[in-house]
């Protein structure tokens, strides 16, 4: 850079984000000002995403954008982005990539992207969306200067649909391992859940949208598996979705509903985490999940479907338990294994947090990022 001058991203995100874009984003803007970067946030909606980037002192902006087709957001930010002397556009999401790429016409400076997820899957449930907004990100992302998705899975995929290999990076998420938790102690969250508590009882959790991608199915039928022979299993669903129907009666079926709980929205994930014993992802397709990132923070043992680049994290028998993809008795063997074990509950939870602690730290998601802007910048 020029002299002293910092490097100037400028980020575009929804604002309406929950789950792990919203804790990425968050994260990596947090954590780039440590490595001489000069960040601000546009949103485009006051959601979840804009209010917790004012609680943490982001420099964050709103531009209201009454509708994800009005168009008029584009010439302001080229206002901002002109007369604040940004080098880099970093967009994250539909709504930001489909304005980046209107607005790439109007600036001189490069646009990056970050794919979160698989963008063909995003709108799944959702039928207008999944008809209009799903193929207008596929031809927003043509457009961008350069690609990062958040597992190596995914940047395979982008290959294989004709993106260019020398535009894509993959930078696995990263979280901050060191800051201090704030979480309700685990009696006070299931009598705030009504929950009925018993200490004798090992709860396992898993945390989502209720979609078909994410395997809840699997989830459930591997506990029917699992509490035939040990009945002292329980399980906590955190997350809302349209398949809340079709998992209730799921569970009525299975004549599971005594041992299952569906908990809705969960706002702060620690909270959750707190109270379960063993954490459980059964998606079929994911990225490089905070679910258990955040999971690993709270030492908790894990038990995974081996998909995307979670292997990456989950060790199989060293810092968690991987199960093939949509094999609930493997899963359900595996929850028998760690439900009636309480060293090797503890001994995965200690080891997945030192291990992701070591391997997936936010400064050095951050510092990956620098280096590829500096590297987008230099092209």
């Amino acid at each position: 850079m020029e002299g002293n001058r910092k490097l100037k991203v400028l980020h575009l995100i929804s604002g309406g984000d929950i789950g792990g874009a919203k804790v990425q984003v968050l994260t990596l803007v947090k954590n780039l000002q440590k490595q001489n970067v000069e960040v601000k946030v546009l949103c485009f909606i006051k959601g979840i995403f804009y209010e917790e980037a004012v609680a943490m002192g982001l420099d964050i902006e709103l531009i209201k954008q009454p509708s994800r087709l009005d168009m008029s957001v584009v010439d302001k930010i080229k206002a901002i982005v002109d007369s604040e002397e940004y080098d880099l556009i970093h967009s994250h999401g539909a709504r930001a990539n489909l304005i980046s790429m209107l607005l790439k016409r109007k600036i001189k400076i490069p646009v990056i992207t970050t794919i979160h997820s698989d963008y063909r899957l995003d709108f799944e449930d959702t039928f207008y969306k999944r008809w209009i907004f799903t193929p207008l990100n596929a031809i927003a992302l043509r457009f961008m200067d350069y690609y990062i998705t958040v597992s190596m899975e995914l940047k395979e995929k982008l290959v294989e649909r004709g993106f260019p290999n020398k535009k894509i990076s993959y930078i696995f998420n990263g979280l901050d391992f060191e800051s201090e938790m704030s979480y309700t102690p685990r009696e006070e969250y299931f009598k705030r859940l009504n929950i009925p508590y018993d200490p004798c009882c090992i709860y396992i959790g898993i945390l989502g949208r209720l979609h078909p991608v994410k395997g809840h199915k699997v989830f459930l039928e591997g506990a029917a598996e699992a509490l035939k022979e040990a009945g002292h299993l329980r399980f906590i669903v955190g997350g809302d979705g349209i398949e809340i129907e079709n998992l209730q009666k799921l569970c009525s079926k299975l004549q599971i509903e005594h041992a299952v709980h569906f908990v809705g929205f969960v706002q702060n994930p620690y909270d959750f985490f707190n109270a379960i014993d063993i954490n459980a992802l059964t998606s079929y397709s994911e990225g490089f999940p905070y679910a258990l990132l955040e999971g690993a923070k709270m030492k908790k043992p894990t038990i995974s479907s081996d998909v995307g680049d979670v292997s990456k994290l989950i060790l199989s028998d060293r810092t968690g338990l991987l199960f093939p993809l949509g094999d609930h008795k493997a899963f359900g063997d595996h929850l028998i294994t760690l439900g009636n074990s309480a060293e090797r509950r503890e001994q995965f939870g200690q080891q997945l947090f030192e291990y992701g602690k070591k391997h997936f730290s936010a400064v050095e998601m951050a510092s990956q990022y620098h280096t590829v802007y500096m590297q987008v910048k230099g092209t």
